[in-house]
């Protein structure tokens, strides 16, 4: 284990003016495939955590009759796809893991909260798919004053498809990227 806190990598914010983030809308992320299947054990434990007793979750013959395999909850959409921001095989050279679009719009604000999120699915998701999402920025707002402080919503859109193409859910994210202080 290293023990380097210089060594340790995670995401970095981009840094730019409003200007910078404006060019960036419309821009798309190349596709992103999970680095493993969706799986039960995690399906399970998942539902575990949060006392759902759902059936499509737990009965592996109720589920395969039903969607075709152990039912995904929704609120593990976005966990399939999270990139790990450390791996024992990478070296610390290889630089910080792909972050998400939205923390690659180059704006002023050194945080960043989760605003909104809309997630619309239209193919079950099950054990054994293989999801690869690709993301997109939509919008930047301009500067706006919040009770948190002086920053911009910036729009996302991941669309999520499975090993044979078919888009399962589409979700639109909306962060408020800024630097905390007092209002003016």
């Amino acid at each position: 284990m290293d023990s380097d806190p210089g060594s340790q990598r995670g995401y970095q914010l981009a840094f730019g003016t409003y200007q910078d983030a404006l060019r960036m809308v419309g821009v798309a992320s190349e596709p992103r495939t999970a680095a493993t299947p969706v799986s039960g054990a995690r399906i399970q434990l998942f539902a575990a955590m949060v006392h759902d007793g759902n059936r499509s979750y737990w009965d592996a013959e109720f589920a395969r009759h039903t969607w075709g395999g152990l039912l995904a909850p929704p609120a593990l959409l976005m966990g399939w796809l999270i990139p790990p921001p450390w791996k024992p095989d990478e070296q610390p050279a290889g630089g910080p893991p792909m972050a998400s679009i939205a923390l690659r719009v180059p704006l002023p604000g050194t945080t960043f909260i989760n605003a909104a999120n809309d997630v619309e699915f239209f193919r079950p998701i099950v054990e054994g798919d293989l999801l690869t999402v690709v993301e997109e920025l939509l919008s930047v707002s301009s500067e706006k004053q919040t009770r948190l402080g002086v920053g911009h919503f910036v729009q996302t859109q991941e669309t999520f498809r499975r090993q044979d193409g078919a888009v399962v859910a589409v979700s639109r994210n909306t962060l408020f990227r800024f630097t905390p202080g007092a209002p003016s």
